[in-house]
C-alpha cells in the first residue's frame, strides 16, 4: 500500500507553483496560456517536468499507435492536468485517473484555472491494489483487473 502522506509532501512546490500562476495570471483564460506560465514557474522553482510528455498506451504489452499527452509530468511521479473549464467533471478525472494507471504514476494533480478561486483536485494511484486514492486516503476508483 502506498504511503499517502510521503507524497502530498512530494507535490507540495508543484501546487505552490499552480497557486503562483493563478495569482499572477488571474481567472479566465484559455489553457494554453496556464500551461506556459507553469512551464515558467516550474523553471523558477527549480522543479523537473516534462511538458506536453507524449506516451503510447499499450494493449496485452504492445505499443498501439494511440497517442497521448500529458500537460506535465513533474519530478518523473506528477501528472499535473490543466483546465481551463466552468467546472471540473467526471471526464476530466477519467483522464487523469487513466493517465496514472497506464504509466503507473503515484500522484495526479488536476487544476481548474477559469474559477476566481483556484480548484485543484489531488489523487494518488496504488498500482499494488489498483486503485485511485483521494487526500484522505478513500478509494474514489477501482480498477478491476
Amino acid at each position: 500500500m502506498i504511503d499517502i502522506s510521503v507524497l502530498k509532501n512530494n507535490i507540495y512546490d508543484v501546487i505552490g507553483a499552480i497557486y503562483e500562476v493563478h495569482s499572477e495570471l488571474g481567472p479566465g483564460l484559455n489553457e494554453s496560456c496556464y500551461q506556459e506560465g507553469l512551464q515558467m514557474e516550474f523553471n523558477e522553482r527549480n522543479i523537473p517536468f516534462e511538458r506536453e510528455m507524449p506516451f503510447h498506451p499499450s494493449y496485452h504489452g504492445v505499443s498501439m499507435e494511440s497517442l497521448f499527452r500529458l500537460d506535465f509530468l513533474c519530478k518523473n511521479d506528477i501528472i499535473v492536468e490543466c483546465k481551463a473549464v466552468p467546472e471540473l467533471i467526471k471526464v476530466h478525472r477519467a483522464q487523469l485517473f487513466n493517465y496514472m494507471r497506464l504509466l503507473n504514476i503515484h500522484c495526479g494533480i488536476l487544476v481548474n484555472f477559469l474559477p476566481p478561486t483556484i480548484d485543484y483536485e489531488r489523487y494518488f494511484y496504488d498500482e499494488e491494489t489498483k486503485q485511485i486514492l483521494g487526500v484522505d486516503g478513500q478509494v474514489v476508483y477501482y480498477y478491476k483487473r
